[in-house]
């Protein structure tokens, strides 16, 4: 198990540094000149020409790659042109929000997903099983953002039981664990997770039908185990599949949920990156974009070590 752990964070590092590459990239791909958003209208071409100086633009684009990411490497994402802070001071209070977003959306869409995957699959091929697989497909189907604000309409405006925007009094505030917090959280958190939801319900839909079907549970049955530890076989040995897809989705979440955050101004990187975007802040795009690239790679390498060990048969593979 050690060995396929070290074996696995060894493969992370080329995935890493292609991940640096694409970021590095994006200023450099971007139409326009990536500094006109700090150089003074009328500008003199020796005032441009210092400004491109003191940011290293006018050097070799691999001295250019080698210097950002040595400063990377240790903590120094650069500076944001807009609010001139570092650019880490920015993105980890957002990732933290979004962290938070994306974890609540996923618990949602975990326990939504599974019951109705579970159900959908103990029924294959009944008028029930066809019902929550429509469900599922809507669920898929719907933009986030116009459900964001259908809900918006609904319970925010209509029926005035929840907050419409930020995630505290005033439109912002740290996030705490009371309700004066957790109101803030259930409708943006109920809109991302309508997707994971439909996506886990397909998934142990066809798992569970499929585990079903095996040789061995019909052995089970035949040796008489009460219907309630037949299932928790079931459970036991879809649960790999079901990792698997969660771990994608939580990932997903953290670099889609820009739409969300704007719709519900909810304070992560998402609405971060809406901004840097429309203020053309790239070094605060480059920052945060790397940032949510790294934490992808990391569930993904999170997801692998979870499912072999909950599955060894993982690791022969």
């Amino acid at each position: 198990m050690f060995i396929y752990v070290l074996r696995r964070i060894l493969y992370t590092v080329p995935i890493a540094i292609g991940v640096s590459l694409v970021c590095f990239a994006l200023i450099h791909l971007a139409p326009g000149d990536p500094l006109s958003a700090i150089i003074p209208e009328g500008a003199s071409p020796e005032m441009i020409a210092q400004i491109r100086t003191a940011y290293g633009f006018d050097r070799p684009l691999p001295v250019q790659y080698l210097k950002w990411l040595g400063h990377v490497v240790t903590g120094d994402f650069g500076t944001s042109i807009m609010t001139r802070r570092p650019v880490l001071s920015e993105v980890l209070p957002a990732i933290a929000n979004t962290l938070t977003l994306a974890a609540a959306a996923v618990t949602f869409g975990f326990l939504l997903g599974c019951a109705f995957g579970v159900v959908s699959g103990y029924v294959a091929g009944t008028p029930t099983d066809r019902a929550v697989t429509a469900v599922s497909i809507t669920g898929v189907s719907i933009p986030h953002y116009w459900l964001g604000m259908v809900l918006i309409v609904v319970f925010a405006v209509n029926l005035n039981l929840l907050p419409a925007t930020g995630m505290g009094e005033g439109g912002s505030g740290s996030f705490g664990f009371g309700w004066d917090s957790l109101q803030y959280l259930i409708l943006p958190a109920l809109t991302l997770s309508v997707i994971p939801a439909g996506i886990i319900a397909r998934s142990v839909r066809g798992t569970v039908a499929e585990v079903r079907k095996q040789d061995y549970m019909q052995t089970l049955y035949a040796k008489g185990l009460p219907g309630r530890r037949v299932f928790v076989h079931v459970v036991k040995n879809a649960l790999p599949a079901v990792l698997a897809v969660m771990g994608l989705q939580l990932a997903q979440l953290l670099g889609g949920s820009i739409l969300v955050e704007t719709v519900f101004s909810w304070p992560g990187t998402g609405f971060l990156l809406n901004n840097a975007i429309f203020t053309r802040d790239l070094p605060m795009l480059q920052g945060t974009i790397l940032v949510l690239a790294m934490f992808f790679v990391l569930i993904n390498l999170l997801v692998d070590i979870l499912q072999t060990a909950v599955d060894p048969r993982i690791k022969r593979a």
